[in-house]
């Protein structure tokens, strides 16, 4: 059956409406658009153009990168130099050593007493922890020279450095080593103060080691938990402070492993482990041997005690900056260019220095204070001599 003609065209109408309702609710798939190229796509510019860009950017107007230039270091003024740092050993020598001379009388000083010493054992009176005072005793085992004397042995010495190299009398004369003659062997010397005092200048500068030991004086007041301790500044005995706790140690400023240091050593000597009297008669290597046996001294802290504080005149350390450096200088190396190398063993090797200190026996501590001494020379060294005499 035919339809009419204007049903077919309404037909038609119906079908093309839904045909375009169904292409709106179903999106077609999106063509990818081509990327863009910088290059292609820049605009093209006149050579008259590209002269006038500047030189900062390419033909295309991109800039192009640059590497920084490095920053440039002030040269210091060559009028004014740089000292090299200073040794370790004055600050720590200046709070070890708290000696008192023994030979004062009221304002006019006594004549020095006449005693025996030795090159080879302590020349230094010690006193004990309950006020006795110990003289320097013969070394167990080594019978020292009849003619050396408190009053002769640092000329016999500065006689024995001269006589093995001529080339050490300059220096020798030019400079008096009070640390062993007649007044500063008279000197007396606690050795537990002395080397407590030792182990809290560790690590710290001479200032701050010198504050410490002035609040851990402070800690025990005069009659301190019972004792006949008189108070500050007498420095306190060893077993007050082996009879303290470690927490009261430590608000003088001592670190937890210091206090505990000083504690320990202090039991030592409150045990008789170690006493002024080993350290008086012992010879040099059971000395060294007994104290570096303690926790917290160290072989140069040792050494140091043995040479400034027993005043035993072979004592040698190969450990010292200061003396590594003097002993270069003896030998006539260029020292600043031996800076710059690097290593422990930058100036001197260990084995140099000890083959070369060996010819000095016994009097290798008198030769180490002059290498301190030579290497204070003019744009030599940097050790404070004066805080070692």
């Amino acid at each position: 059956m035919s339809l009419r003609r204007s049903t077919r065209v309404q037909s038609q109408t119906v079908a093309n409406t839904i045909s375009s309702a169904v292409k709106a609710v179903t999106p077609g798939k999106k063509r990818a658009r081509p990327r863009a190229d910088p290059v292609k796509d820049a605009p093209s510019l006149s050579s008259g153009a590209i002269e006038a860009l500047p030189a900062s950017q390419d033909a295309q107007g991109f800039k192009i990168p640059t590497t920084p230039s490095p920053t440039k270091r002030r040269r210091p003024n060559p009028t004014t130099p740089i000292p090299p740092p200073l040794t370790p050993t004055p600050s720590a020598i200046g709070v070890m050593l708290t000696p008192q001379p023994i030979h004062s009388s009221g304002d006019i000083d006594d004549p020095l007493p006449t005693l025996p010493a030795t090159p080879h054992g302590t020349n230094a009176p010690l006193t004990t922890p309950n006020g006795h005072r110990i003289a320097p005793q013969s070394t167990r085992g080594i019978r020292p020279p009849a003619s050396t004397t408190n009053l002769t042995l640092l000329s016999d010495a500065k006689a024995h450095l001269i006589s093995t190299d001529p080339t050490l009398r300059p220096l020798v004369e030019a400079h008096h080593c009070r640390v062993f003659d007649p007044s500063g062997l008279a000197e007396e010397i606690d050795p537990f103060r002395s080397l407590a005092s030792g182990i809290m200048a560790q690590q710290v500068s001479g200032a701050a080691a010198s504050s410490i030991k002035k609040k851990f004086i402070g800690l025990f007041p005069a009659g301190y938990k019972g004792s006949e301790h008189p108070g500050p500044p007498t420095f306190p005995a060893p077993g007050i402070v082996a009879a303290t706790d470690l927490a009261t140690l430590r608000t003088a400023g001592l670190s937890a492993r210091k206090a505990e240091y000083i504690q320990g050593l202090a039991e030592k000597f409150e045990s008789g482990e170690l006493s002024a009297q080993m350290l008086s008669e012992a010879g040099d290597e059971e000395v060294m041997e007994r104290l570096v046996a303690v926790r917290g001294l160290g072989k140069w802290s040792v050494e140091m005690f043995c040479c400034f504080g027993l005043k035993r005149m072979d004592m040698f350390s190969t450990g010292d900056l200061g003396v590594q450096r003097g002993m270069a200088i003896y030998k006539g190396r260029d020292v600043a260019k031996l800076k710059g190398k690097g290593g422990k063993w930058k100036y001197m090797s260990e084995k140099e220095m000890v083959e070369t200190a060996e010819r000095f026996r016994p009097y290798r501590s008198l030769f180490m204070w002059y290498m301190w001494r030579i290497e204070t020379a003019p744009g030599q060294g940097g050790t404070n001599i004066s805080t070692l005499n």
